[in-house]
């Protein structure tokens, strides 16, 4: 989702929530403690340079447990972060603590923000020598081929 999307979502909403992957909620007294706009450069395992940048939300679970965060609020720190730190129009990548930090994507359902477990993957494939993936066929697919086998006949 991009800082455009929440925008726009935020503007309808009476509440903010967000559900993790499992379906659990962050608890509904959650802070934003940061809004900040991370770059990375980096060289991928093929030897290209690459360069990522992302709008980072940290949400943090504090024990003020009568705190709750209201869209307006959400909305006032976002456009807060795109004067002060020229943010633009990037993804969202969402971080929160449940064991250790979590990096997430963000997605919304139609009434809350959803956040996404991030994959990691090889950037460069081609460069690798992995694989293709097989593709999976029945033999009783494969042209030419009657459906019975028999001795001597080079279907096994």
């Amino acid at each position: 989702m991009k800082l455009s999307e929440i925008k726009k979502q935020l503007s309808t909403l009476e509440n903010v929530a967000f559900v993790l992957p499992n379906g659990t909620y962050v608890p509904e007294h959650f802070h934003v403690t940061e809004v900040g706009l991370i770059t990375k450069n980096f060289i991928d395992c093929g030897g290209k340079v690459r360069t990522e940048t992302v709008v980072n939300f940290q949400l943090w679970d504090a024990n003020d447990f009568e705190h709750r965060l209201k869209p307006t609020k959400l909305l006032d720190i976002i456009e807060l972060s795109e004067k002060v730190l020229g943010i633009e129009n990037n993804e969202i990548e969402v971080e929160y603590q449940a064991g250790t930090i979590g990096k997430y994507d963000l997605g919304f359902n139609g009434k809350e923000f959803t956040l996404i477990n991030k994959l990691t993957a090889c950037l460069a494939e081609d460069q690798c020598g992995i694989p293709q993936e097989k593709q999976k066929i029945k033999l009783s697919e494969i042209p030419g081929q009657n459906n019975s086998c028999t001795p001597g006949g080079g279907c096994c």
